[in-house]
C-alpha cells in the first residue's frame, strides 16, 4: 500500500525499515524522522505522518511479541514493577542531606 504520496513510499518499505532499525537496538525509540532518515527522504507535506506512526507502532509490537515468544522470559508489569521497587529500596534519590530539607 503507498502511504507517501509525496515520496512514493510503501507500506512493505516502511516496516522493512523499521525491522532493520529493530534489530540493531531492539530498545531503541524508532519515530518517524528516524524512518526518512534511513530512506534518504523526509516528509513533504506531513499527511503521511500518522499512518507512519501508525505502522512503526505495529511493526514495534509484533516484533517485541515474537522476541519475548522465542526467549520464554514474560514479566508482567506487577512484577516487573516489585522487582524494580526492590531493587531501589534503601537508595537515596535527593542530594541533600535530610537537615536541609524545606518540609
Amino acid at each position: 500500500m503507498l502511504v507517501c504520496q509525496c515520496n512514493m513510499i510503501t507500506s512493505q518499505e516502511i516496516e522493512d525499515i523499521v525491522l532493520d532499525l529493530l534489530r540493531a537496538d531492539p530498545w531503541q525509540l524508532v519515530v518517524p524522522a528516524k524512518v526518512y532518515s534511513e530512506l534518504n527522504r523526509r516528509a513533504k507535506c506531513g499527511g503521511c505522518v500518522p499512518n507512519v506512526v501508525d505502522i512503526i507502532v505495529r511493526v514495534t509490537e509484533n516484533y517485541h511479541s515474537q522476541q519475548a515468544q522465542q526467549s520464554g522470559e514474560v514479566l508482567s508489569l506487577p512484577t516487573g514493577l516489585e522487582k524494580l521497587k526492590q531493587q531501589r529500596s534503601g537508595v537515596r534519590r535527593e542530594r541533600r542531606s535530610t537537615s536541609h530539607r524545606a518540609a
